[in-house]
């Protein structure tokens, strides 16, 4: 898991083939006039997802505590406050069902280890082995979701 500033992305463009793309389109993208939706980037290798919506509560957002195995997460908060659980997925041992194919998910129902909060303009990168649960708060949350396939 990666936790920083957009300001500091292009540190990360070395992490992987695709994070100069996605992090590119953060830059040129106006996030706070675009409006909710999926947006392809690159074809199937990038997508982002824009949401606009309340919060949730610890226990809604746990209840769907997930990972993937085909996408890398580039969470970035782009208004508002918010609280994520993470816990490594080496360290979870309760799955809620099956991996979804189609959905490139697991969830499980483990407990987070730890929670951190994003506020405007900052970002996580969850990786396969990074269980999260996001868009914990109490007011509304805009952000910004990039899947960048692995």
């Amino acid at each position: 898991m990666i936790i920083d500033t957009i300001k500091n992305a292009s540190r990360y463009y070395g992490v992987h083939p695709l994070f100069k793309g996605a992090f590119e389109y953060i830059r040129q993208t106006n996030l706070n006039g675009i409006e909710p939706g999926r947006y392809e980037i690159d074809g199937d290798k990038l997508k982002a997802i824009i949401s606009n919506k309340k919060g949730m509560t610890a226990a809604e957002s746990i209840a769907k505590f997930e990972c993937h195995d085909k996408h890398i997460d580039i969470q970035l908060c782009i208004k508002g406050a918010e609280q994520i659980g993470w816990k490594p997925r080496e360290k979870c041992r309760m799955e809620n069902g099956g991996y979804n194919t189609e959905k490139d998910v697991q969830l499980y129902s483990d407990a987070p280890d730890m929670y951190f909060q994003l506020a405007d303009g900052q970002f996580a990168v969850f990786f396969p082995e990074d269980v999260h649960a996001p868009m914990i708060g109490t007011e509304e949350i805009k952000k910004l979701v990039i899947k960048v396939k692995i």
